[in-house]
């Protein structure tokens, strides 16, 4: 019984190092994407449909 409390106690302690270790990751900006934002404007943007563009022809010349 006594080899699960060991058990317990050794994985909190692996868990709380693994969190730390995640924790000074984010701040240093391990976890920063640098890449992405240059590369961006190389991709088409997907077209918008506007109040103005859903007229049909018709409807165009009426007004």
């Amino acid at each position: 019984m006594s080899v699960i409390y060991l058990l317990i106690s050794v994985s909190i302690f692996v868990a709380i190092g693994f969190f730390i270790a995640f924790i000074i990751a984010v701040k240093s900006g391990q976890y920063d994407d640098d890449y992405t934002p240059s590369v961006r404007m190389l991709f088409d943007d997907e077209t918008k449909i506007t109040p103005q563009d859903t007229k049909s022809p018709t409807e165009e010349k009426q007004v």
